[in-house]
């Protein structure tokens, strides 16, 4: 190591200027593999996710079901313990923040010395971090473990606690903002599915709770199946039409009507559906993902990828909304077949039952209201994104890389 570059950080805070090089040491120096099984099997079982690290299950939409006898072989996990999961070679080693169970699949690592664990929580999620597991286990397959071998041999930094602590306050204070955003981004989507209801009739009835008072002394709204108001295209196009900006597939359609992103890669041979701009695009894999997408451009989309035109009965925009929301998507999860990638059944999807008002102004309107708090929710979402991106470069200021 004396031959490398100095093991300081790019960005350090004044006070630890002179302090010089960081030491490093080889991960089992801090941190032991814990295999305690000693439970009831009265703890939450814990899912291991990349974005909140280890949370109770019944905290996220996790599906996955486990019999009693095969908990009795579950590992315990305390609070301030990290696991090595299928992922880590991805994402990074996770953080418990809660006491718990987990599957025996994972490592379990439990500190042994004195040190910051918070400083750790940020460390082996940052991209040095990442690397050096990566060179580690070169060659491994997606879904393959970590060993906690492998794991021991990757040296990790061991600055004194003092600048370990300043440094995990900083970033955690940055995840606090980060969490107040998110707050204020549920709030906007709770926000919209509480006008989804009251702009919307609910069940047995006519008119919305609500309705903008220039329509109030107009006509019912009118209920008709989705395949009245709208057809399944079908029309298709060839492999040498496609484009990474306008090809759509159930990878690159964002879950919670988030939107799109390019695809990465475009399909090596096959037909795909055309769409065209004020389509919607549903994705029919894992229908609960909920992705759904009103389309702003021309392009072809994978046959896994409903795409739904409306007819001149109804606003464009307005059916959009109409289907994405949570009401649709239980529906299409009622005549979904399959368990691990549960798919929705297109007849059953085109019977759904749409309540619209028969004029096209209110309809405008209402269409209006939702496309307007739709741009505060994107807004929202990017000044979350530009947050994460600033903490991901703060990081690698604040981690040297070996």
């Amino acid at each position: 190591m004396s031959n490398k570059k100095k093991l300081v950080p790019e960005l350090r805070f004044p006070k630890f200027k002179n302090e010089g090089e960081w030491k490093y040491v080889n991960g089992d120096e801090i941190f032991d593999p814990i295999s305690n099984k000693n439970h009831n099997s009265d703890l939450p079982i814990l899912a291991i996710t990349q974005e909140q690290g280890a949370v109770p299950r019944e905290m996220i939409d996790y599906r996955v079901s486990v019999t009693d006898k095969s908990i009795e072989s579950y590992k315990v996990v305390e609070i301030g313990d990290f696991i090595i999961s299928l992922r880590s070679f991805q994402g990074g080693i996770e953080y418990s923040k809660y006491l718990g169970l987990c599957s025996p699949a994972y490592i379990v690592l439990r500190r042994k010395t004195d040190v910051e664990d918070d400083f750790y929580r940020h460390y082996f999620k940052s991209i040095p971090f990442i690397r050096d597991l990566n060179k580690n286990i070169e060659g491994i397959r997606d879904g393959k473990m970590v060993s906690y071998t492998q794991f021991s041999e990757i040296l990790i930094p061991k600055p004194s606690k003092t600048e370990q602590q300043k440094i995990a306050a900083c970033l955690s204070s940055l995840d606090e903002v980060v969490a107040e955003h998110s707050q204020k981004l549920e709030l906007l989507k709770g926000h919209k599915r509480a006008l989804m209801q009251n702009l919307f009739p609910q069940k047995d009835e006519k008119v919305p709770k609500y309705r903008f008072p220039e329509f109030e002394r107009d006509r019912n709204w009118v209920e008709k199946k989705l395949d009245e108001i709208a057809i399944f295209v079908n029309e298709k196009t060839s492999l040498e039409n496609l484009s990474i900006k306008t090809y759509i597939s159930t990878e690159n359609i964002l879950s919670d009507y988030a939107g799109v992103i390019s695809a990465l890669k475009l399909p090596t041979s096959g037909s795909f559906t055309k769409y065209e701009k004020g389509d919607v695009l549903i994705s029919n894999i894992r229908p609960y993902l909920k992705k759904i997408w009103f389309s702003d451009r021309d392009g072809a989309c994978s046959n896994d990828v409903f795409v739904v035109r409306a007819n001149s009965e109804i606003s464009k925009s307005l059916l959009s909304f109409l289907l994405k929301n949570d009401d649709f998507i239980n529906y299409v999860m009622i005549g979904a077949k399959g368990v691990k990638m549960p798919r929705g059944d297109k007849d059953l999807i085109s019977k759904y039952s749409i309540s619209f008002p028969e004029g096209k102004t209110e309809q405008q309107k209402i269409a209006y209201c939702f496309s307007s708090l739709d741009k505060l929710i994107t807004a929202q979402v990017d000044k979350i994104e530009q947050l994460k991106l600033h903490k991901k470069g703060l990081m690698q200021a604040l981690f040297p890389t070996i």
